[in-house]
């Protein structure tokens, strides 16, 4: 069992330089395995763009594993994402793991020129133009039904071959036979119960077995939101606060979090565990960059020893 971090990335003020370099710093001498972000381009939650932000932890760190879980790729031009992921992957020594996703029905697709019909084939299409961008081959030709390109030279390749590690997200049933079919790990999402992030497992693991991959090369992870307090009722209270911030208010999302007292916290992270999870991101929903260091700290000192290894 591994543990990582989710890294702070609210700006509706200024952003809290020293905070986040304290941050990123303590979560390398706590052990933490890797510190990882998420993406809303548009939407209520101020968050500062995640490859952007993972460039400048990779500033701050040498050891902690950098990550973001996910990135809707169907609202992204595949060769321009292509090149950021391999700056960051530069940036960090080969330390960046990528996430990636369709989106869904909710997506404002017109918003960024893609077709609401066909975003599942043209996400499809990018992240094998993307694999093909970052191949050994020296120059690049693809024939696809959204794009096409000839003789193209693409450098710097990122450091990690033949790609960074590329985590999936998704519930649905073909969402998980695509994460098996093009991915290296699987993440369940923060918004999702453990009871679902189970049977998504289960669907997992048959996938693997199916399609003949070797589930001891395939991650499976959950991002867990939480709150450590030692008052139940404040717990919750700063709970709703924070999946508001994220979702907007009303999001009704309160029973995915793991919340309450270390006891009640160890309990809830050992359900995720034994649903299938061999890595958890720890998410916590504290307001500021203080009270998630707050939160690491209590983690780190009254929950994670509980755990079983």
């Amino acid at each position: 069992m591994s543990f990582s971090f989710s890294l702070p990335q609210f700006v509706d003020t200024a952003f809290d330089t020293t905070g986040v370099k304290e941050y990123l710093a303590r979560a390398e001498e706590l052990g933490f395995d890797g510190g990882w972000t998420l993406e809303q381009t548009v939407g209520p939650a101020p968050l500062i763009a995640p490859l952007e932000l993972l460039s400048y932890a990779a500033a701050c760190t040498t050891r902690l594993r950098l990550g973001v879980a996910v990135l809707v790729t169907s609202l992204h031009d595949p060769l321009q994402l292509a090149s950021a992921v391999t700056a960051v992957d530069r940036l960090s020594h080969g330390r960046l793991d990528l996430g990636v996703a369709p989106g869904g029905g909710g997506r404002q697709f017109s918003a960024f020129g893609v077709d609401g019909s066909s975003f599942i084939s043209s996400f499809t299409e990018g992240l094998e133009l993307m694999k093909a961008a970052w191949s050994d081959e020296p120059r690049l030709t693809f024939h696809g039904r959204f794009r096409d390109v000839a003789d193209l030279q693409i450098v710097p390749k990122p450091v990690q071959r033949p790609h960074p590690p590329i985590w999936f997200g998704g519930n649905a049933p073909a969402a998980l036979a695509r994460a098996v079919r093009h991915g290296d790990a699987f993440l369940g999402a923060g918004s999702s119960t453990t009871v679902a992030f189970a049977t998504a497992v289960h669907a997992l693991r048959r996938e693997l077995d199916e399609q003949a991959r070797d589930a001891a090369r395939f991650t499976i992870g959950k991002r867990v939101y939480l709150i450590v307090d030692d008052d139940r009722s404040r717990a919750w209270d700063r709970t709703v606060a924070g999946l508001d911030r994220i979702y907007g208010r009303g999001a009704g999302l309160e029973g995915v979090a793991v919340v309450g007292t270390p006891s009640d916290v160890v309990r809830g992270l050992a359900e995720v565990a034994a649903a299938g999870a061999q890595t958890i991101l720890l998410n916590p929903l504290g307001a500021t960059v203080a009270e998630d260091r707050e939160q690491m700290e209590r983690l780190a000192a009254e929950v994670i020893p509980q755990l079983p290894e």
